[in-house]
């Protein structure tokens, strides 16, 4: 009986390996999507009874987005309304709310509605911001201000986020870099390789490390030397010398000894020397204004050159000829006189 029982054990092996590569195969093609596989949408026949409990969100807007909310309102509840979503807006209280309805039929559609209104509340057109109720789109709001301390340094980096007519980058690990000073074209480009590896069906299932480039910080910038540089004294380990006392000051000068009057007399040298030199100082300050103010050279007239002098004789020649010409009208008998001589000659013509 020994014989048919290894045997058996013998075809069991290469049976149990079979298995075991089989289980293999089938774990790496669920761990895959196939191409062009999408998910079914949820209709009501998913859910045909509908919401057991109402749910609602609500977002508060600033002031500044009262106007364009007020204008693009109806075209927000339209698009809600096709999922049987209820939609206010309170301008007082400066709030929009998102509810259900007992025809609400898609438990997720609340979710999405809620990040609408957060978009539309953070300054999001309608356009972009409605795309969030389709099933294959996402949103994620990042907090960036508290990110950077220094103002103009968190205007530079939120600035490389901007895109081309003012779209932004929808990944977070990128806006996160990029306010740690990591430009996103790094991180760009290694989504590039991704997405063609992932086109790849042997390459799915192996590490991308190899293949992905990896790129070293460098901080380029010098550090700005402060204004005012404090240098370290050197250490000692004996303490400062004591400052002298005003009896120390006097033994040192002899002032000690002296008496009384001749300490007097002595301060009051001294205090008869500064209001000399005090008076002697305003003394020399009222002089400065009587002292005149150095005049400037005169200047000597320059020739006149030989080419532009004026010739007087030819003016005057001018002055008599104009003289002579009569302005103006004739008197009255001398055109009696001329008339009379203008006939004379028709006379003797004839």
């Amino acid at each position: 009986m020994a014989a048919p029982r290894q045997a058996a054990s013998a075809q069991a092996v290469p049976a149990a390996k079979e298995r075991s590569k089989k289980k293999a195969v089938d774990e790496s093609e669920l761990l895959t999507v196939p191409d062009g596989w999408k998910e079914p949408a949820f209709t009501r026949e998913d859910n045909p009874r509908g919401l057991l409990e109402e749910s609602s969100f609500a977002t508060l807007f600033p002031k500044y987005r009262e106007a364009y909310l007020k204008e693009c309102w109806p075209l927000v509840q339209k698009a809600l309304n096709e999922y049987h979503v209820n939609a206010t807006l309170d301008l007082i209280e400066g709030s929009m709310t998102v509810t259900t309805t007992k025809k609400t039929f898609d438990p997720y559609m609340i979710i999405r509605a809620r990040d609408l209104i957060k978009l539309l509340s953070r300054s999001v057109p309608f356009e972009q911001a409605v795309r969030i109720l389709q099933d294959e789109t996402a949103c994620d709001i990042i907090k960036i201000g508290s990110l950077v301390r220094n103002r103009e340094r968190f205007i530079k980096r939120r600035q490389r986020l901007i895109g081309p007519k003012g779209s932004t980058l929808k990944v977070r690990k990128v806006v996160l870099d990029t306010m740690k000073n990591i430009h996103p074209i790094y991180n760009i480009k290694t989504l590039m390789i991704k997405r063609e590896l992932s086109k790849d069906p042997e390459l799915r299932t192996q590490s991308w490390e190899r293949f992905l480039p990896q790129f070293k910080r460098k901080n380029l910038n010098k550090r700005k030397e402060p204004k005012k540089k404090n240098v370290k004294k050197e250490y000692t380990p004996f303490p400062p010398p004591q400052p002298e006392s005003q009896v120390d000051k006097e033994l040192a000068s002899g002032e000690y000894f002296l008496k009384e009057s001749q300490k007097k007399r002595k301060r009051v040298e001294e205090i008869k020397a500064k209001q000399a030199a005090a008076i002697s100082r305003r003394q020399e300050e009222r002089k400065k204004a009587f002292i005149p103010p150095k005049e400037k050279p005169a200047i000597k007239p320059k020739k006149a050159s030989t080419e532009t002098k004026i010739d007087i004789e030819a003016i005057k020649e001018k002055v008599k000829k104009a003289k002579k010409k009569k302005l103006g009208a004739l008197p009255v008998e001398e055109v009696k006189l001329k008339i009379a001589a203008d006939e004379k000659k028709k006379k003797k013509k004839k």
